[in-house]
């Protein structure tokens, strides 16, 4: 089976017409054609259904399709790896993370990232859910918190701390707090519908539990932040998403003497994109991002 055939199909696949996939790849139409008659008398079944309209795939076109890619895709690691010993990392980066975190951990490092390697290109998927690596067109998918057993390889980002942030509105009007006693008579802000601890520590390391009822459930920490901002009570947030706020003065950031939980950040991938140089330079950007921005929040924590 040739690989060129297999990228002929896939352009096919996307246009679901020969002329467009034609205009689109600069390969004439009657090649196309003859790649995808290859194909078909290879594996013994159309993969398109032709109409006047349009091409639609079949059920064979629909079963090889995600194979193909992957074919494909492995072709391009396999450049990639090469690259890195060659040259520069080039290609699709294809990266998946929720929300949150490609806003406020991932976006931020791009723009100096993509500068330095000019000849990668980023596609970002930021729907939380889970990536099935083997099917979809993912490189890497960033994970927080704890990670479940797979056959994936995970590198270590860092830690994330989680800071108890209210608006400044809505402290004025409530008890004051000292200690994370206090909390208890505070509206708190959950991620999650079951009963949760807060943990915090004291400097002399002794530690504190805060019971957190059900009550307003908030899971995505970006729409939390608008709700506390807002004067809806003490919530937690990831320390990169807390301290643009708390610079901008829409939040605080309470109990800042306490040490508070953190979670460990992953760059998930599978085993077969090891030798990627561009996985490889990615990871290594986003790690020094994320130590830099514990730092400099280190820094200003110690100034004050």
């Amino acid at each position: 089976m040739n690989s060129d055939d297999l990228g002929c199909f896939i352009h096919i696949a996307d246009a679901l017409s020969l002329s467009a996939a034609a205009r689109a790849t600069g390969t004439p139409k009657s090649s196309l054609s003859r790649a995808l008659l290859r194909l078909e008398e290879i594996i013994g079944a159309k993969l398109f259904e032709r109409s006047p309209q349009a091409l639609r795939l079949t059920e064979a076109g629909r079963m090889l399709l995600p194979y193909a890619r992957r074919v494909m895709d492995d072709l391009d690691e396999a450049k990639a790896a090469l690259d890195g010993v060659t040259g520069q990392p080039r290609g699709i980066l294809r990266i998946n993370a929720a929300m949150t975190f490609a806003l406020g951990l991932v976006a931020p490092m791009l723009p100096d990232f993509l500068k330095r390697f000019p000849e990668l290109h980023v596609h970002f998927d930021t729907e939380n859910r889970v990536v099935d690596f083997a099917r979809e067109d993912v490189d890497i998918a960033i994970r927080i918190g704890a990670l479940p057993n797979s056959d994936l390889i995970a590198r270590k980002l860092g830690h994330i701390a989680l800071w108890p942030c209210a608006s400044p509105a809505y402290l004025a009007q409530r008890d004051p707090l000292d200690t994370p006693a206090d909390l208890i008579n505070h509206v708190l802000l959950g991620w999650t519908d079951q009963p949760t601890i807060w943990r915090f520590q004291d400097t002399q390391k002794r530690e504190y539990r805060v019971p957190v009822p059900v009550g307003s459930v908030v899971p995505e920490p970006a729409v939390l932040e608008v709700l506390l901002e807002h004067g809806a009570g003490v919530g937690r947030l990831p320390d990169f998403l807390a301290r643009p706020a708390i610079e901008r003065g829409v939040l605080v950031r309470v109990l800042p003497t306490f040490t508070t939980e953190t979670v460990e950040a992953h760059a998930v991938y599978a085993a077969h994109r090891s030798l990627s140089s561009k996985i490889r330079v990615f990871i290594d950007a986003l790690r020094m991002h994320l130590l830099q921005q514990t730092e400099a929040g280190n820094d200003r924590h110690v100034s004050r």
